[in-house]
């Protein structure tokens, strides 16, 4: 059967793939903002005089307003047109950056990365959704793999560039970056992107329902406590903190309510009878996973090499970048399979290579070279690639077009909560895992162990040339306490590589609940 605006005699105006490149410049824009401003905390602290913890709200107050914006992006887009809302969300952006870099205090430029939020958070669901519509069902496999490029090579690229701008330049300049990008964006999609005609139809009812105002505030009451419980949770020692407990609490409590609310909903905010379609609620499981594992690991690499082994903030960035350029070399090869083989079969594969690269990377050590980190993430890149465009393919499949809105704001807040979740688990569980494994090592250093008294002898031997013997063996001892640590640290990374490659394993068994799509077929119509 054709999709329904196929029969209909939709046509987008003008070549799919210049629509597509169209809006994958602004979601790209859009998703490094939110990796770019991690490298360059330090020095917006130093240059607004604010104190490195304060700092951090910057990337914080981002992430919240995005994730407030994400699930009722599809609602907005229906209401107001989703031209004009995509538009909208870019200007707001262009904007917003414009005015971050311009901040006089971390006070306003945390309310202009508040809007900044806001206007980012409309432009992955806006784009994917496009998309859904531009392409004819048997090429809507490369179209993903396009935006797919977006998603996964900006993140990677992110750190990279912000080092760099922030070693070389102002970090002012971070934000400045995203203005020209967000004008060709703009000119660009005036005139090249269009609404088909299904949208005029919903945009017309939409209007002449009544607003659910009280979905609205459970819904960003409850996302964007969770996002702050997930982003300062760790600082703050979790549930020791009074601040952490109430919000925790407040997130559940919203949650919950806006289930229950818009479950009984006629015309709801969020359409969650959608999840009664297993094959979207398992792509959304899908996504929850891969985004934990992708920014997880995003994080963990340069951390690791920053930290441990005192690379620049550039250098580790370019770890991760040759990840990111592989990637684009495969996607149009997954964009082209995706079109002849079940979707199922590749996340497979895409989850298996992701496992093997992770429990490969259990072998760190102190020793590694700037190569082997670069290979490590090549390795694990390749699965990823293999992950994104058919776990996308599968969320549509079985929805009708009139869902395509709703369908990509929730994958892509799927895909950021998961990014949030692993973020602040993979960075709780080095530090606690750290402090296990330093109890252990320490426990095994004592007196009448021979290997740390030979180890204390030679040390304190060596230092008694510079110094004398009381100060020399109080720096032999100080030392071996820092090796201890670093190799505390170390093994904390294992355990936390070990963790993500068994949870990639895991995540292949939610592919027996979802059913064999024809391959070609992103949407079928009703």
């Amino acid at each position: 059967m054709p999709d329904q605006d196929e029969s209909q005699g939709f046509h987008p105006g003008h070549n799919p793939w210049a629509i597509a490149l169209t809006v994958t410049i602004a979601t790209f824009m859009e998703v490094m903002d939110t990796s770019i401003a991690n490298v360059a905390l330090p020095h917006i602290a130093g240059g607004l005089s604010a104190g490195q913890d304060e700092s951090t709200w910057v990337l914080t107050s981002y992430l919240v307003s995005n994730a407030i914006i994400l699930p009722i992006s599809a609602w907005l887009s229906t209401r107001f047109g989703r031209k004009r809302f995509y538009m909208s969300c870019v200007a707001l952006f262009t904007v917003s950056s414009f005015l971050c870099g311009l901040a006089p205090s971390l006070g306003a430029l945390i309310f202009f990365r508040i809007l900044q939020g806001i206007g980012g958070g409309g432009l992955g669901p806006s784009e994917q959704a496009i998309l859904a519509d531009t392409f004819p069902a048997d090429k809507r496999g490369m179209a993903f793999a396009v935006y797919g490029m977006a998603v996964v090579l900006a993140p990677a690229i992110g750190p990279t560039l912000g080092g760099f701008i922030t070693d070389h330049y102002s970090w002012r300049w971070i934000f400045y970056v995203n203005i020209p990008f967000g004008i060709l964006s703009l000119f660009l999609s005036s005139f090249m992107v269009k609404d088909p005609p299904h949208l005029e139809k919903a945009k017309r009812d939409a209007q002449r329902q009544p607003i659910d105002f009280l979905g609205l505030v459970l819904v960003g009451t409850g996302l964007g406590a969770m996002q702050v419980v997930l982003d300062k949770g760790q600082r703050d020692d979790w549930f020791a903190s009074p601040f952490i407990t109430w919000f925790t609490a407040a997130s559940l409590c919203a949650l919950v309510a806006f289930v229950f609310w818009e479950w009984r909903q006629k015309e709801p905010i969020v359409h969650l009878k959608l999840f009664k379609n297993s094959n979207f609620a398992v792509a959304n499981l899908l996504m929850l996973t891969l985004g934990g594992v992708l920014f997880g690991s995003t994080v963990l690499l340069p951390q690791f090499v920053q930290v441990e082994l005192g690379y620049t903030a550039e250098k580790a960035g370019e770890v991760l970048s040759p990840g990111g350029f592989f990637i684009l070399l495969l996607m149009p090869l997954v964009g082209f399979l995706v079109s002849r083989v079940d979707a199922r079969y590749l996340i497979a594969t895409g989850f298996i290579i992701s496992a093997v690269a992770l429990f490969r990377m259990t072998d760190l050590n102190l020793n590694l070279d700037y190569k082997t980190f670069m290979w490590w993430r090549i390795y694990q890149a390749s699965g990823l690639a293999f992950l994104f465009v058919p776990i996308n393919t599968i969320s549509y499949a079985g929805l009708p077009r009139e869902a395509s809105n709703q369908v990509s704001g929730m994958i892509n807040l799927m895909r950021n909560v998961g990014g949030s979740i692993g973020i602040s688990a993979a960075t709780t569980l080095i530090v606690r895992r750290q402090q296990v494994h330093q109890n252990y090592l320490a426990h095994n250093t004592f007196q009448s162990n021979p290997h740390f008294q030979q180890l204390l002898s030679g040390l304190t031997a060596r230092l008694q040339t510079r110094m004398g013997s009381v100060e020399a063996t109080r720096q032999a001892y100080g030392r071996i306490y820092g090796l201890v640590q670093r190799q505390a640290s170390v093994l904390a990374y294992v355990d936390v590589f070990w963790i993500m490659g068994i949870l990639c394993l895991l995540a292949m068994g939610l592919l027996f609940l979802a059913k064999k799509n024809k391959p070609g077929q992103a949407v079928a119509a009703h």
